[in-house]
């Protein structure tokens, strides 16, 4: 058996871009392949990030890159998971390792980073309707390139991807999607004799056979013609199990082996040279290929924080207190254990919402639809109609693609669904696609919503199972990321009354309103003040709607300044205090300065959470600024004691 050829110089060092890589002798593919992959894994080692995805796509990365003329051919990643092979061979290997750090590389894809990113991603399943876009608009204008949407099997769960396919016809043969199957084992199906069909079936050759097939049966009897098409889709469907496709106007080519360029590089051809469209290309991958351990963890290494090379252990911080999402997850648990008409629902995130251990003490109740945030929403309204009671656990930046479904199914017709908000406020790492910035706002301008925040974990207990109470209307309760605050947990949580929040410390000058996560800062920014003469009350409001009106009306009444502080974006909860306050003319009184301090009106770039909040402005330092501010008072006059 011969030793295959090793270039001396890594090939990786002679390609910066797609047409260094259309210079290699495609014998070289596999080699600058692996290379690429442990570039990869060498970089997500160091800053963390989404690891299995990547590894299955580094041939299919290279064959698209190598075939197609990039970027004028348009290449759209669907979610980005999968995009760190593509980032590598597109001119950014020698920033990968900055890749999800602040001032870095994003870990999705972005239009502002790159021309070889012609649509930015974040969220599944958009990666068709975009390419459609960009398919259309090459055919209005004349133009022969492609768009080529590369989307997995997890994200066609989506209703959007089959809305999406099923106006697939107006692009025609400017559209190629890419099917990244990576839930299969490369098996025999995948072999030989499936490589052998999908370069028949995707060449020109065939493609012309076909197409005059279809001149002579448009001259049938429409009978005739009718049963022919029906003959050669359902052999093409036996052969090749490319029916449905076939039903939304697809021409199938699959499945082949996505880490084989003698599978890949002749049909990627064929496809690209085709004059039949659009063409569906079904590629099998193995998700993590090429690291051990992500092969025999493949959920734990999706997306990993630092780990060893070597030894793959995972570089984790130590906890200091559990996190939000456990304190929840337990929560549901013990709420369920008393209530057997409680039920969980989550949109393809059972570990990340902490529902995997509710799955396993209630299986009989526990359904996750994948990823059709859509559905769960309506789904969890069904539920409550026959007086279920759905806790639907979603991400605030996931949520946010079920908003008409929020709006529709459960606001107007006030049923009790209860909406576990994960990852509210700034999440770090993941950058502007998964900030929870807007739920607040989303929510709370809804008619009849309960919507809370949790100030800390003992107060997330509570929130669990005050929503199991409220069987009027819907609810819900949002919570950050990560840890909580250390606070001890109660045994049991405690249902608090609607609308009421709570005074933490008592203060005569300045009062700080917070809603959720920013309490603590509001408590270190009263103790700054307190020390620099300004007695300083610090409330949490609990709730964003209803308003605790009487605490309003007692912070306005006895304080010169009212700051209003949250972790959401303009028009949340400061907005609907202020709303309050000129409703009840109390803005008009002389001696209240109000101040509503939120995140800033920007998309905020990935960094470090903390980070994140210091350029939002929303520390102890910045809120004891503002009412400094607000006083008319700074820095120099508190400490030489002037007025």
């Amino acid at each position: 058996m011969s030793t295959p050829y090793r270039p001396q110089t890594p090939l990786l060092d002679q390609v910066n871009t797609p047409d260094d890589l259309k210079k290699l002798d495609p014998k070289l593919l596999p080699q600058l392949a692996q290379e690429v992959r442990d570039e990869m894994i060498a970089a997500v080692s160091q800053t963390g990030g989404h690891l299995g995805a990547g590894l299955g796509v580094v041939e299919l990365t290279v064959a698209l890159h190598y075939v197609f003329n990039t970027p004028d051919d348009r290449l759209i990643w669907d979610v980005g998971h999968q995009a760190y092979p593509h980032k590598i061979l597109t001119g950014r290997r020698d920033r990968i390792r900055t890749l999800r750090q602040g001032g870095g590389l994003s870990g999705f894809t972005k239009r502002k980073e790159s021309e070889y990113d012609p649509f930015g991603a974040g969220h599944s399943s958009t990666s068709i309707s975009a390419a459609i876009g960009m398919a259309v608009a090459n055919k209005l204008k004349d133009r022969p390139e492609r768009a080529i949407a590369v989307i997995g099997d997890g994200a066609m769960s989506a209703g959007l991807a089959y809305e999406a396919m099923n106006n697939a016809r107006e692009a025609g043969e400017r559209l190629i999607v890419i099917l990244n199957d990576n839930d299969m084992s490369i098996a025999p199906p995948v072999g030989a004799m499936s490589a052998y069909l999908s370069r028949v079936l995707s060449s020109k050759e065939f493609l012309k056979i076909r197409d005059l097939g279809r001149k002579i049966v448009d001259r049938l009897p429409k009978q005739l013609s009718t049963a022919a098409r029906r003959a050669e889709e359902y052999a093409r469907g036996m052969a090749t199990g490319g029916t449905l496709f076939e039903e939304l106007g697809f021409y199938y080519v699959g499945p082949i082996d996505g880490h084989n360029f003698d599978h890949l590089l002749p049909v990627l051809e064929n496809v690209r040279d085709a004059k039949e469209g659009p063409i569906l290309v079904h590629v099998v991958t193995e998700k993590g290929r090429g690291h051990p351990f992500a092969q025999t963890n493949e959920e734990k290494y999706h997306a990993v924080p630092k780990f060893d090379v070597i030894t793959g252990e995972l570089k984790k911080g130590t906890a200091k207190a559990p996190t939000y999402t456990k304190v929840f997850a337990d929560s549901l648990i013990k709420q369920a254990e008393k209530d057997d008409s409680i039920v969980a629902i989550t949109a393809a995130m059972p570990s990340g919402t902490g529902l995997k251990e509710f799955s396993k003490r209630f299986p009989e109740r526990f359904f996750d639809v994948g990823i059709a945030e859509q559905h769960a929403v309506t789904f969890a309204a069904g539920l409550a109609c026959e007086g279920m009671k759905p806790f639907a656990a979603i991400y605030s930046t996931f949520l946010q693609r079920a908003y008409d479904q929020v709006v529709h199914d459960v606001a107007i017709q006030s049923l009790p669904v209860r909406f576990a908000i994960d990852r509210a406020g700034l999440v770090g790492a993941d950058g502007q696609t998964h900030a929870g910035s807007f739920d607040i706002t989303y929510l709370a301008s809804l008619p009849g919503f309960v919507v809370m925040a949790a100030a800390d974990e003992a107060e997330l207990v509570h929130m669990v199972a005050t929503a199991r109470m409220i069987e009027d209307r819907p609810s819900a309760f949002r919570y950050p990321r990560g840890e909580g605050a250390g606070v001890p947990l109660p045994e049991e949580g405690v249902p608090l009354e609607i609308g009421k929040g709570r005074i933490i410390k008592e203060g005569s000058r300045v009062a700080i309103l917070s809603l959720g996560g920013r309490l603590q800062e509001a408590k270190k920014a009263a103790a700054e003040l307190d020390a620099r003469g300004l007695s300083t009350t610090v409330a949490d409001a609990r709730f964003a709607k209803p308003l605790d009106l009487a605490l309003i009306r007692d912070l306005v009444a006895n304080h010169e300044v009212l700051i209003t502080i949250e972790e959401g974006a303009v028009g949340g909860f400061g907005a609907h205090v202020l709303h309050h306050l000129s409703d009840e003319g109390l803005l008009d009184q002389g001696h209240l300065k109000v101040r509503t301090m939120r995140l800033p009106d920007v998309f905020l770039d990935q960094d470090a959470p903390a980070r994140q909040y210091e350029t939002a402005g929303l520390t102890a330092p910045h809120i004891v600024d503002t009412a400094l501010g607000a006083l008319g008072r700074n820095d120099f006059m508190l400490k030489t004691g002037t007025r």
